[in-house]
């Protein structure tokens, strides 16, 4: 096992960290852990963000046609609802801003140092305290760090001959520039997952000509869509408890579609069965006269294998005259165009890479090293051994630390639910070592190890192990053959042990000469750490965006 190194500037830290906690990240999970701190009790807290302002993947990703695979009233956090969304599935766009919104009113922003990058976090033995070395050469110092740098934020490159020769433009989706004008061009999409989906019916409206190149297709049910009126968006916010009983609603509805059939596949096929008959149902009413195309456009993997999506349209604009499905496997990419292995080559002036991210890959999660008390960098340790992670959330050998998109963290459902369960679970470690008076909170390793065996248990009742999942090239699977992306539970059961799961799980330590924390802090958060310069809301932001 690799074990990484990191250069220690100060040969004695002080007991006294700079900070009680650093978030690193300001996305969704980076908010969401602050302000269920900040609730709880916890002044002292730092969020460092590399980029110039919150939202995470919302912020980055602007290609033509993103919104939401699930309801905005589900996707979103449950204690702040939004009355203002124009569609039930909300556009991207809303989704940044919702997050912008969230952020200023619950007064996060001056906690936030942006233009910050984390190179490594070590645990440090003599001080039970993390040191974080930045990209620019300074460190800080923290008791407890949450690494909420989430999942998709690694474009993933296809591996094709002959990419860096092509002489046209070659974008990704998840790098999408504003100015882009594909009007009449000859255009690419390599990709059929869920962001294909959402952007080909939008560009082949613009291109002279859409080549669409699939490797696997994906399973795609109707889309219950529509404008949200005004009168309703008014009911919202006038009439208690209203929105959130339609919350409740599509719950439900998204609990059954995405969550139980996926998890319990063994005991319930015909869940999966019903799915996939809508999915085939949705393709044959686009494409009523294109038998053609139906086969091509069906998966061979059962429903669930690889995130499904919503769309009313996607499949009809393969009926376009201007549009070409092709199957036949890539070969090369040349200087103007692509040669499949037919030996037929397309003429094209720009290439869409819709090949998604990385996910549960060494370098991703986490995206910078981790070095424990274990003096081993985590991200070696997931690679060789497994990655394992006790309710997704702490690992033993590294205390201190949480990592919100941890192995089989991810709910079926919605981001914003994984972030507020994993969010009390470690807010109440850290209360519950202030009130110890403890300086080191690590998960039991047998506690983690009957966790993990019993997550395997689970999965063998799962479609991914039961379906034809091999067929899917899902990046829900890693290269040891697990699928630590999806937590193999019901979002109900998830919330109900972070709430309840026995603090005795944990070992809590003393060091020689802690002082436990006080619940104001030592320093108070919203000052700036002195090594950092000074930044809080962008000049664009103001507390008006507050709902």
């Amino acid at each position: 096992m690799n074990m990484a190194a990191v250069a220690i500037h100060n040969p004695r830290p002080s007991v006294t960290p700079d900070h009680e906690v650093i978030i690193i990240g300001a996305g969704i999970s980076g908010i969401g852990a602050a302000i269920q701190l900040r609730a709880d009790g916890i002044k002292d807290i730092l969020i460092l963000e590399r980029s110039k302002d919150v939202g995470g993947t919302w912020r980055d990703n602007r290609y033509p046609g993103i919104a939401v695979d699930i309801t905005s009233f589900t996707y979103s956090f449950s204690f702040e609802q939004n009355a203002n969304w124009s569609r039930v599935f909300a556009p991207g766009n809303e989704l940044y801003q919702y997050t912008r919104q969230v952020t200023s009113k619950y007064g996060i922003y001056p906690l936030i140092r942006f233009g910050v990058e984390v190179a490594s976090a070590r645990f440090d033995l003599d001080s039970h305290a993390w040191l974080i070395d930045l990209t620019d050469g300074r460190r800080l110092s923290a008791r407890h760090i949450v690494s909420a740098c989430g999942g998709l934020i690694s474009p993933k490159m296809p591996d094709i001959e002959g990419l860096d020769t092509f002489q046209g433009n070659v974008i990704h989706t998840a790098r999408w520039p504003d100015d882009l004008d594909l009007s009449d061009k000859r255009v690419a999409v390599i990709g059929t997952g869920a962001t294909a989906v959402q952007l080909i019916p939008k560009i082949a409206r613009q291109a002279r000509q859409l080549d669409v190149y699939q490797r696997t297709p994906i399973w795609v049910l109707k889309k219950p869509d529509q404008t949200l009126p005004g009168w309703l968006k008014v009911l919202f916010r006038t009439v208690p408890g209203l929105q959130r009983s339609l919350r409740g609603a599509t719950d439900t509805v998204s609990e059954t579609l995405m969550v139980l059939s996926a998890i319990y596949y063994r005991q319930a096929p015909w869940l999966v069965r019903m799915c996939e008959k809508a999915g085939i149902n949705n393709l044959r009413e686009q494409l009523p006269n294109r038998q053609d195309l139906w086969q091509a456009l069906t998966p061979k993997y059962g429903f669930g294998c690889k995130r499904p999506t919503f769309s009313n349209d996607y499949f009809r604009t393969f009926a376009r005259n201007n549009v070409e499905l092709v199957t036949t496997p890539i070969k090369r990419i040349t200087s103007r165009g692509i040669t499949t292995q037919d030996g037929r080559s397309r003429r094209i002036d720009t290439l869409i890479l819709a090949t998604g991210y990385k996910t549960f890959e060494k370098g991703n999660i986490p995206s910078f090293d981790v070095i424990g008390s274990n003096n081993i960098n985590l991200g070696d340790f997931w690679h060789d051994y497994r990655y394992q992670a006790y309710e997704g959330l702490t690992i033993p050998g590294y205390p201190n630390f949480y990592i919100m998109l941890g192995p089989y963290a991810l709910i079926g459902t919605s981001y914003f639910k994984m972030v507020e369960g994993n969010a009390i679970h470690l807010s109440r470690c850290i209360r519950e070592a202030n009130r110890r008076g403890a300086s080191q909170v690590e998960i039991r390793q047998s506690v983690h190890d009957a966790y993990f065996r019993n997550i395997q248990k689970r999965q063998q009742n799962t479609v991914f192990l039961n379906h034809n999942c091999a067929l899917s090239n899902s990046y829900y699977f890693d290269h040891h053959g697990d699928a630590p992306m999806l937590r193999p539970s019901t979002s109900l059961e998830m919330l109900w042990r972070a709430k309840h799961l026995p603090m005795d799980h944990y070992r809590f330590s003393v060091l020689a000469g802690h002082t436990p924390s006080r619940h104001d802090g030592g320093r108070q958060a919203c000052e700036p750490h002195p090594q950092l310069p000074e930044k809080g809301i962008p000049a664009k932001q103001t507390d008006n965006n507050s709902q």
